[in-house]
């Protein structure tokens, strides 16, 4: 069917209709012009807040530029997904430092696989409809300015955290992007109902909202423990408390999630095996034990040594207890990750007031670890 023969607006009250029997629970349409956000994605890349993700920096003002990025492209069909898993301990496992903290959207299925089949669903299902066209699902997986354009879509605004809220349902959901070779009519904005509220930038442990709408990801948790390479600089270590994987605090001081509904897609309820546990717990998997309880999750993409840093910082701030010395200095006896054996080094520094001297070897490797300045308080 031509363009020129389609009723454009009817269609666009479909693919709502058809996003949502999809199990999207909202779907906006925009335009692709994000020329506004051009400078302050350039100034937020000149500060170097991208940190190790160069891939931010490699593809530049592409990610501002729908049509660049896949040719053809007139709109952005935006969708959310709501992720918030039913029974959410969310303070009562941050206050249990023996316990660890792992995101709320991380605790299911990876989000990427279970949004992008449901998008390219969506697809075939206007394909089915008008023909043939031109169209690509995006997942958080490309360079996307997903925020600023579901925000143009009227599916919420950018909060001073940075991520979407919406009035009804606050922040515990995923976006994802259909771009389509399709002139639709769009969906008028929303008005950003922020206010005065600074929240979120008084909660963040580690300071990483440096202004409002602004996040120095080098500073962020999230940041630190999924997507750093490398040794956590130990200025944060502290701050990071037992948040293993992610962190929402900004997120749980807002006062618009009172109003977020627990999902209804089965793949995002939490699994026990990682909801709730106590880091020893974790702290023991050996690699295929982690390989087997992470598959099909977004926390396997770490890989098992990073997952044993964080852990290991988070023991450090952990309550001290024979128990957890003695795993510690065992991992240590055993690992042979320079990057694993750091952390623990400084995890059992935390602890060295009732650490027992196991063996001369132990104790010189904890005699240079504190030579090299880590803290000696807890």
């Amino acid at each position: 069917m031509e363009i020129e023969q389609l009723d454009l607006v009817a269609l666009s009250e479909n693919i709502k209709l058809w996003g949502k029997a999809l199990g999207f629970q909202q779907v906006g349409i925009t335009d692709i012009d994000l020329k506004q956000h051009e400078s302050k994605l350039q100034q937020w890349l000149d500060k170097k807040y991208q940190g190790e993700m160069d891939y931010m920096e490699k593809h530049g003002m592409k990610r501002a530029r729908p049509a660049e990025l896949h040719p053809g492209t007139l709109r952005v069909i935006s969708v959310r997904m709501d992720y918030l898993p039913e029974n959410a301990a969310f303070a009562r496992t941050l206050k249990d430092k023996s316990s660890a903290y792992i995101s709320r959207y991380a605790l299911g299925r990876d989000y990427h696989k279970v949004l992008r089949k449901k998008l390219k669903q969506l697809g075939q299902k206007i394909e089915q409809e008008v023909g043939q066209f031109s169209y690509r699902p995006f997942v958080d997986s490309a360079p996307v300015l997903e925020r600023p354009l579901a925000e143009k879509a009227g599916l919420g605004w950018v909060g001073k955290h940075s991520l979407l809220i919406n009035a009804k349902a606050g922040s515990w959901f995923f976006l994802g992007e259909l771009m389509v070779a399709l002139p639709l009519p769009v969906d008028k904005p929303v008005e950003n109902q922020c206010g005065s509220c600074v929240s979120c930038l008084k909660i963040c442990p580690t300071q990483a909202i440096v202004a409002p709408y602004i996040v120095d990801a080098r500073r962020c948790i999230s940041y630190l423990t999924i997507e750093l390479q490398g040794a956590i600089p130990i200025e944060f270590r502290k701050a990071i408390g037992n948040r293993i994987y992610g962190c929402d605090d900004c997120q749980l001081i807002c006062p618009w999630n009172r109003f977020a509904s627990p999902t209804e897609e089965k793949d995002y309820q939490a699994r026990q095996q990682l909801e709730k546990q106590p880091l020893l717990d974790l702290f023991s998997w050996t690699e295929s034990e982690f390989l087997s309880n992470t598959e099909g999750s977004p926390i396997r993409r770490i890989g098992y040594q990073r997952w044993l840093r964080n852990i290991a910082v988070a023991l450090g701030n952990a309550p001290t207890s024979t128990v957890l010395i003695s795993a510690l200095q065992n991992k240590l006896q055993n690992s042979d990750s320079e990057l694993v054996n750091e952390h623990i080094e400084w995890a059992l520094a935390q602890h060295q007031e009732q650490i027992p001297i196991v063996n001369e070897r132990l104790s010189m490797r904890l005699v240079k670890a504190i030579e090299k300045g880590l803290p000696r308080d807890a």
